[in-house]
């Protein structure tokens, strides 16, 4: 089976330094796959490459079975990329957005007038398609945006960053949507600020550190690498006043209990699992991504 995404060795240096230094992945076809890193770390670079806006300075990269650089125009044509800002024209309807970019895209009037109620319909914008842009809101915009990108089916679909500025009920819908994609067969390749984000959708994760891959997996591999659960003691303001690895068990719960009942100790229990916070930081030693 050919990777939709597929990266071998990939260098980029700007002024002497390297942002990507030696970046090596697979991406399965109708994956959702995300990057993770803080700042700096190589996901914006990498994007760009693999969407043709930037030349890698050393390795390869192929998307949908097509080199990056040899053969940038069957590239271009197989993918579609959504930024963090929704490229639509706010004094435009949401239906005329996408009957323009049909239209550009060498659809016919009927045609695209067609693919814009399909879109619209999919994206669930459908009550909104004769309204200027300007009205929608935040997550309204975003799912026009990616109506936009379906306009013509990309093999690949690239999100930078898709839900940022978004209020939690838009994110989590823009979430079904992202889900929604996938089951039509459409990779997805994700950055996102957002740890719950790629916990959430990602079937893999790779974490991106000073331009290395430092750990690729699934969300569960992931958090399994910084240890189990714990049942955890807690006073009235939340502090934590004894801890105990558990299998998460009845069983294993109580052996905690009693052990603490038998010191004496009292307070809130909780079951704490590792979460995607815990990997980043235990990865990267650091506690800003972007």
């Amino acid at each position: 089976m050919i990777a939709a995404v597929e990266t071998h060795d990939l260098v980029k240096t700007y002024d002497g330094r390297a942002v990507l230094d030696g970046i090596s992945l697979a991406v399965a076809p109708g994956e959702i796959f995300a990057l993770l890193g803080p700042n700096g770390a190589g996901k914006t670079t990498t994007i760009s490459i693999l969407t043709t806006l930037t030349q890698p300075d050393g390795g390869t990269a192929l998307v949908a079975g097509h080199d990056v650089v040899r053969h940038r125009d069957e590239v271009t044509r197989r993918i579609a990329l959504t930024g963090q800002s929704a490229a639509v024209d706010d004094v435009l309807t949401g239906r005329e957005n996408i009957v323009m970019l049909a239209r550009l895209r060498g659809l016919g009037r009927a045609q695209a007038r067609s693919r814009a109620d399909e879109l619209l319909r999919r994206f669930d914008l459908a009550d909104a398609a004769d309204r200027r842009v300007g009205s929608y809101s935040g997550g309204m915009r975003r799912r026009l945006d990616l109506a936009l990108s379906f306009v013509t089916t990309p093999q690949v679909l690239f999100l930078d960053e898709p839900t940022t500025g978004l209020d939690t009920r838009s994110r989590r819908e823009l979430w079904d949507v992202i889900r929604s994609l996938t089951g039509a067969g459409v990779t997805v390749l994700l950055t996102t600020q957002y740890l719950e984000e790629a916990d959430q959708l990602a079937d893999r994760i790779a974490v991106l550190d000073g331009g290395r891959i430092v750990a690729e997996g699934t969300p569960a591999a992931l958090k399994a690498r910084v240890g189990g659960a714990t049942v955890q003691l807690h006073d009235t303001h939340g502090a934590v006043l004894a801890e105990s690895a558990t299998d998460g068990t009845t069983h294993g719960v109580r052996a905690a209990l009693a052990r603490w009942e038998t010191e004496g100790v009292d307070g809130e229990v909780t079951i704490r699992r590792p979460s995607l916070d815990d990997v980043f930081l235990d990865l990267t030693d650091r506690k800003e991504i972007a």
